[in-house]
């Protein structure tokens, strides 16, 4: 899986890619922010990247990547999701 550092305006919902990122394995990135990451959305208008992601850094700062989501993740995802049914909000 592939991602991709960019730039999101919370308010207008627009994604911009920053000129010098470079794609990066999805994993790396989340071991740099000790996979501290949210899932934001689906997108559609980005070629090559299924979903928009948050990271937040060790200040609680967000950073926004493009990830290319591959079935091993989004069983990961769904697996996750299973084990915390029945479980009080933390």
């Amino acid at each position: 899986m592939q991602s991709l550092h960019v730039n999101y305006d919370d308010a207008s919902g627009t994604i911009e890619r920053i000129e010098n990122a470079k794609p990066e394995p999805w994993e790396t990135v989340c071991e740099r922010f000790d996979n501290d990451v949210r899932r934001m959305r689906d997108v559609s208008d980005q070629t090559g990247y299924t979903a928009l992601y948050t990271c937040y850094d060790e200040n609680n700062n967000p950073v926004h990547y493009l990830v290319q989501e591959d079935e091993t993740l989004l069983k990961l995802r769904r697996r996750t999701h299973l084990s915390k049914l029945g479980q009080p909000p933390s």
